[in-house]
């Protein structure tokens, strides 16, 4: 029986995949704060795909759900890397309480040899105002916002950086929404929202510099439009037939799953020469092109360039050339 041409097309991304997450990061450990859904997820579960020892942390457990009312839990996440290949260890914190990101990263010293890779992709935040001002908005709504946005990622590099940089080589990935090129020059739905992505972009530029003595690198990561647990929900798909979706929201066609953008981390990770991305904003769709991985459905889908040449320039959703 003859295969069909996209079937070889798969079966090739999944070798390739194989390639390249197989054992290239056994014995290397990662914090993934911010990892009980959504990117952090995606890239907690790649990470354990290639063989790392993963620290899933968030607020969420079996026994305890935080303000976003979500049923994922860090368990579940743990488990997750642990049937891809790693292992997961799930650790409830509050990124804004110093105290348990402190004791966090004074167990996995304790535990480990060192820290090799931090990803900060905490976010958590319940409730947008989206298309208000700053003097329209509400003034507690907003400050909660750059809180949860801006503060857990500093204080997470406050003690989880100085473990990283015992090794050579470290590497900090702050998580974002949009390159800087975009958010340069695009307002982005509201202040205070404008603001926190901004700040965590900056961010890595600012670590850039304070790591680059010790040999280690920082970047800003985005994803695209990212087909999390929460955005499936509210267009009523799974990730089995979110194609439904675009018949209510056509841009959605460029959509990408977790996985993407756990791969581009992985990528980034296991590239010796990841040095050369030091201060650097980045897309998950960028990497791709640069490393060869693809999303779970083989495509490659370069979100930021759509959405500049397609979406904002009001044109008929057509992903031809973008995936």
């Amino acid at each position: 029986m003859e295969i069909n041409p996209r079937e070889k097309a798969r079966e090739r991304s999944e070798a390739r995949e194989e390639r390249m997450t197989s054992r290239g990061l056994r014995g290397k450990v990662a914090l993934v704060a911010g990892a009980t859904r959504g990117a952090g997820r995606g890239i907690a579960e790649q990470l354990g795909a290639a063989g790392a020892t993963v620290y899933v942390t968030g607020r969420t457990t079996r026994s305890e759900r935080s303000e976003m009312n979500r049923p994922e839990t860090i368990e579940e996440t743990a488990a997750l890397v642990d049937k891809a290949g790693g292992r997961g260890i799930a650790v409830q914190v509050d990124h804004l309480v110093p105290d348990q990101v402190h004791a966090l990263v004074t167990r996995i010293k304790g535990e480990q040899d060192g820290l090799h890779v931090l990803v900060n992709d905490i976010w958590g935040v319940t409730t947008m105002e989206w298309n208000k001002s700053v003097w329209e908005s509400s003034l507690d709504i907003g400050l909660r916002t750059l809180r949860l946005g801006v503060d857990t990622h500093a204080i997470t590099s406050h003690f989880a950086i100085p473990l990283l940089i015992k090794t050579p080589g470290g590497l900090v990935v702050e998580v974002t929404d949009g390159t800087s090129e975009y958010n340069a020059t695009n307002y982005r739905v509201s202040f205070f929202y404008d603001l926190a992505k901004a700040s965590v972009s900056r961010m890595a530029f600012a670590l850039a510099h304070e790591l680059q003595p010790y040999g280690a690198t920082a970047v800003s990561l985005t994803p695209g439009w990212l087909r999390s647990e929460f955005m499936l929900n509210e267009f009523g798909v799974s990730e089995a037939n979110w194609h439904q979706a675009t018949t209510r929201v056509p841009h959605f066609a460029i959509s990408e799953s977790p996985a993407f953008i756990g791969r581009a981390v992985t990528a980034l990770a296991q590239d010796p020469n990841v040095s050369r991305w030091n201060g650097k904003s980045l897309s998950s769709g960028q990497l791709a092109k640069i490393y060869g991985f693809t999303d779970i459905d083989g495509s490659k889908p370069d979100a930021w360039r759509y959405i500049v040449e397609v979406q904002d320039a009001g044109k008929p959703a057509d992903v031809t050339g973008y995936r």
